[in-house]
């Protein structure tokens, strides 16, 4: 893989949609003992996961998964064991993200903001531990070389910690995807509303059915014929509108 293409990549997984099932924070909660076994046999452990993202299959091994410049030029194909043992242990670091890097092209898994803070925090204290080390070897000055130590412990003990938590995460991430959480209940669908018509009572149901409101159905206002202006029997018969009436005026008025 080149230069372009493995940048091409970073930028895919930057706009993936799913996120692992546990990220960095939660990874000791999720499964403590195989985060102590990740601490204590590393290489081990990064061989094991490894082998099992290939879904056992040693034959689609390749150094590094693909990502790394020697990828493919180191005689995977006759002995891919013992090129594993190699990588996990030479270059242990690059094993754990190749399989961090091949989980998340498989399954569209993106990294959160979280644990992208966290890796960036390891990488640059190693490398602020490395500076100090040179500076301390170059001045000859006894208080820099304490400091440099003291950097350089520290900065070993938040990578093992936080490849002990990667290759955690990745391992919930290959128990969920080999079903041993059971199976994934189904998402209910919100069925597909509909736009309301002139000729509709009532709007359409969006899942529930339609409930009277203040003691009037959804019929309310009444149907147009029952609205019809002027209302029935309205004008009344001709024989009731004779005017003036019987009987008008009064005989009195007539004297």
């Amino acid at each position: 893989m080149g230069a372009e293409q493995q940048l091409e990549k970073m930028q895919e997984r930057q706009n993936y949609r799913n996120v692992w099932h546990t990220d960095l924070t939660s990874a000791i909660g999720a499964d403590c003992p195989y985060c102590c076994l990740a601490v204590w046999c590393a290489p081990c452990v990064s061989y094991l996961l490894r082998k099992r993202a290939l879904y056992n299959d040693m034959s689609r091994y390749v150094c590094c998964a693909g990502y790394m410049p020697c990828s493919g030029r180191c005689g995977e194909s006759h002995c891919p064991e013992l090129c594993l043992c190699t990588e996990v242990f030479l270059c242990f670091g690059n094993s754990v993200a190749s399989t961090r890097f091949l989980l998340q092209d498989e399954f569209n898994i993106q990294t959160t903001q979280c644990d992208n803070c966290i890796i960036g925090f390891m990488v640059c204290l190693q490398q602020i531990a490395c500076i100090f080390s040179i500076i301390a070897c170059i001045v000859g000055s006894d208080e820099l070389r304490e400091a440099s130590q003291i950097l350089n412990c520290l900065a070993d003990l938040v990578y093992c910690s936080v490849c002990a938590c990667m290759q955690t995460q990745h391992k919930v991430e290959m128990d969920k995807r080999d079903g041993k959480f059971g199976p994934q209940p189904a998402m209910a669908v919100p069925p597909v509303q509909q736009m309301s018509r002139l000729d509709q009572q009532y709007p359409p149901a969006v899942g529930y059915a339609p409930q009277p409101a203040y003691g009037q159905p959804y019929g309310y206002p009444p149907p147009a014929q029952a609205q019809g202006y002027p209302p029935a029997g309205y004008p009344p018969p001709a024989q009731a509108q004779a005017y003036p009436p019987a009987g008008y005026p009064p005989p009195a008025y007539q004297k």
